[in-house]
């Protein structure tokens, strides 16, 4: 438990409304199983995006008891109504006040949800910022450097990898570095202004969540071998964010990509979250790095979806090569970059 929050155990609910925009982020080495407590079993990396977001408005109002309703796009989700009930109930037991408030989210993506580009993640951070801004309010606390890492802290519990959306550029999470909250990491020049453009295969939500596969970690026979791999890719990739060296963290990138999918082949319940699209792609990239040398890698979280990833020096290029080769496996192309963090709107 840290230490920020033992300042909020006697507060006093207050009507209340907070508006926070946080954006997604696309893992560089990737978090896949957890301890108790959304504790990761392995350090993971990512970058910031700064167009793929969640804007968010929730009202807190107080109640006789913890009430939580979610709408997403303006739609009542009773799924994510309940999911958010659970979350914030657990953290009643550190801030008793949420027992006496009644929480009404209002959530939109800009991006779609649900088809492996961590919606979740944006979405649970910009909730953790709503929350963390109330506590603060409560407490008459300024928004300090502590701030966001508190909103890290919870939004963690809440989706691990969305306690890395609470900072700009990129950041670390794990034993490496913090299993209670992600740490932004300084980066060479030229990673401050790398590009991502997501080629979306298929926007339909997933059949396999990222928890459920999350759970067959446990028992997986290759867990352990698995987790070794991203806590050396991690200390490798850090490294080469800072000299500049985008071929290794390229290498990296699609090796973390693989290793992930690989996972889910063979779990206990094998699964796997490609479209034929997503293989052809891939192949398109290693092909027309090989031919042209342009430092173009792809890299998948848990979905179907490419994210292409290069400086922003041969931007003209890799959109040529998009439209020219790549359009017509895709519903859409969300061309992303480095994002700056979150912002209150």
């Amino acid at each position: 438990m840290i230490p920020l929050l033992s300042e909020f155990k006697i507060l006093q609910p207050q009507s209340f409304t907070s508006h926070w925009i946080a954006p997604s982020n696309i893992a560089f080495v990737k978090y896949w199983g957890k301890r108790e407590n959304q504790i990761p079993a392995n350090s993971s990396l990512s970058m910031t995006l700064k167009e793929c977001l969640t804007k968010t408005k929730t009202q807190f109002t107080p109640s006789k008891e913890l009430r939580v309703e979610l709408l997403l796009s303006g739609e009542r989700n009773d799924a994510f109504s309940t999911k958010m009930f659970n979350y914030v109930e657990k953290l009643a037991s550190y801030y008793p006040v949420l027992n006496q408030v009644d929480i009404r989210v209002e959530t939109e993506n800009t991006f779609p949800h649900g088809a492996g580009i961590a919606s979740s993640a944006s979405g649970m951070a910009a909730f953790a910022l709503t929350l963390t801004d109330y506590l603060y309010h409560l407490s008459s606390r300024e928004r300090t450097k502590d701030f966001f890492q508190h909103a890290s802290y919870l939004a963690r519990l809440g989706s691990g990898s969305a306690c890395r959306s609470l900072y700009g550029g990129f950041t670390g999470w794990g034993t490496h570095i913090s299993n209670d909250y992600a740490v932004p990491i300084d980066v060479h020049d030229l990673f401050q202004t790398l590009n991502d453009s997501i080629l979306v295969i298929s926007s339909e939500e997933k059949k396999v969540s990222s928890s459920a596969g999350h759970s067959q970690m446990k028992g997986h026979y290759f867990a352990e071998r698995r987790f070794d791999q991203a806590n050396d890719h991690f200390a490798r990739c850090i490294s080469a964010l800072k000299t500049g060296d985008i071929e290794a963290v390229g290498t990296i990138l699609e090796s973390e990509a693989l290793a992930l999918h690989a996972m889910m082949l063979t779990s206990p319940k094998p699964f796997t979250l490609f479209h034929p699209n997503t293989i052809k792609g891939m192949n398109i990239v290693w092909q027309f790095r090989q031919d042209t040398k342009i430092p173009v890698y792809f890299t998948l979280d848990a979905g179907p979806n490419l994210h292409l990833i290069y400086p922003d020096a041969h931007k003209k290029n890799v959109l040529t090569f998009i439209n020219s080769e790549l359009n017509h496996l895709c519903e859409m192309v969300i061309h992303d970059r480095v994002g700056d963090g979150p912002t209150p709107c």
